[in-house]
């Protein structure tokens, strides 16, 4: 977005500098002009802006394509704002219709409140948990009642609603659209009513309802609060966008060497991107990097500052450094320090009920699999013959890159 072309009269530093920070990795800001003006409210009347970011507990894990938002609420967070983490335990019982083709169903109570706190312990590794406000929309959505969620839907047209592209598909393939799912974008746009929001942060899939909040609150006679969209992090294959079914994601809480060894598996390329949208550097910073590569300097000296820096945010500076000697001992075909003990009873063993006894390998069949690709070995060595079976002993059995075991296998 060009900076230049949405404000007439000059800012200060301050709030160029605010703005800058605001744009970094964005897709939309709208309206800008707005934001701006909010900025340099804040800035005169010291009074911090409230910036909010709804997540529903859908599943009991996140990975760090979510993080990309929680990093802007931090860098809005460090910016001396007041940042409020809202968990949808209310809209979660209907079920976000964004991008999706057919009915979400929804959750148990305690599905959502185990999700719930599981979210907030993984987004506090991002954000200032001393200055993060954690509230919870059934506050205000369940006193609504029937006659306020009445009243709240009679400001919003069916015609409005089918504008949105997920509804309008459906509708359009004669898929089912149940009447609780236009719900949805009304209770997240009240929330924005409830909280006063100012400025409210959502993945690109999620323009419709920011919109909504907008819409509500100019209905309630608040003044309307901007919306912020962040790009959806492509994974690891380069191609899709993170997500666990596509199993090219990284795991907010997976080890520190599987953390950092998947950083170091992504594309140069990739690398820029994932560099603005998830490293803390500066611009300056990155750009200075992007030079040095450009100027000569090896691409993976820079992937391997990313890969410390992401394991360091989710473990430990010391676990990082420790997952970069892990690398670099793998790579040089050594074995890990610490590796997992397994005790195995039936010697001799096929090596492909091994492999799957010892949770090297889901089935026999895919073992024969890892097998046949050259990628099984115990004791260092390449096991070709699937045949093969072991006898009573001790074997330190590694599958692919990653993946060892010390089996103590007996009779």
């Amino acid at each position: 977005m060009n900076q230049s072309s949405v404000t007439k009269n000059p800012v200060s530093d301050g709030v160029g500098r605010a703005l800058e920070i605001s744009l970094r990795g964005v897709e939309e800001l709208l309206p800008q002009d707005e934001w701006i003006k909010k900025l340099a409210r804040s800035e005169a009347t010291g009074q911090p802006l409230r910036i909010k970011l709804g997540l529903d507990p859908t599943a009991p894990d996140i990975h760090i394509g979510h993080t990309v938002v929680l990093n802007k609420m931090r860098q809005l967070q460090d910016l001396g704002h007041q940042v409020i983490f809202l968990i949808g335990d209310f809209t979660s019982l209907i079920g976000d219709p964004s991008g999706r083709n057919s009915t979400r169903p929804p959750l148990t109570p305690e599905q959502i409140k185990f999700n719930a706190e599981t979210y907030y312990r993984q987004a506090s590794m991002v954000l200032d948990p001393a200055r993060t406000e954690i509230r919870y929309n059934s506050e205000w959505s369940e006193p609504l009642g029937a006659t306020g969620m009445i009243q709240l839907a009679a400001r919003f047209t069916v015609a409005r609603m089918m504008e949105r592209n997920d509804f309008h598909d459906r509708f359009k393939a004669g898929n089912p659209i149940a009447v609780h799912e236009f719900l949805y974008p009304l209770m997240q746009g009240y929330d924005s009513v409830a909280l006063k929001s100012d400025l409210e942060l959502g993945g690109t899939d999620q323009k419709f309802n920011l919109l909504m909040g907008r819409h509500l609150q100019q209905e309630y006679g608040q003044e309307p609060q901007c919306v912020l969209t962040m790009p959806l992090l492509v994974g690891l294959d380069g191609i899709d966008k993170m997500s666990k079914s596509k199993n090219n994601y990284i795991g907010i809480t997976e080890d520190a060497n599987t953390m950092f060894a998947k950083v170091l598996s992504i594309s140069d390329t990739l690398m820029w991107d994932w560099y603005t949208l998830l490293s803390f550097k500066s611009l300056a910073e990155i750009a200075a990097l992007r030079a040095e590569i450009a100027g000569g300097r090896n691409p993976k000296d820079a992937k391997v500052a990313l890969a410390k820096e992401i394991t360091a945010r989710f473990h430990s500076a010391a676990a990082a450094e420790a997952a970069e000697q892990d690398f670099i001992n793998r790579s040089k075909g050594g074995v890990p320090d610490e590796i997992p003990e397994v005790a195995l009873t039936g010697a001799p063993l096929g090596i492909g009920a091994l492999l799957k006894q010892a949770n090297l390998a889901p089935s026999t069949s895919e073992a024969n699999r890892l097998i046949d690709g050259g990628g099984v070995r115990v004791d260092g060595g390449v096991v070709s013959d699937r045949g093969l079976k072991l006898d009573a002993g001790t074997y330190v059995v590694q599958v692919g890159k990653r993946k060892f075991a010390r089996v103590n296998l007996v009779s």
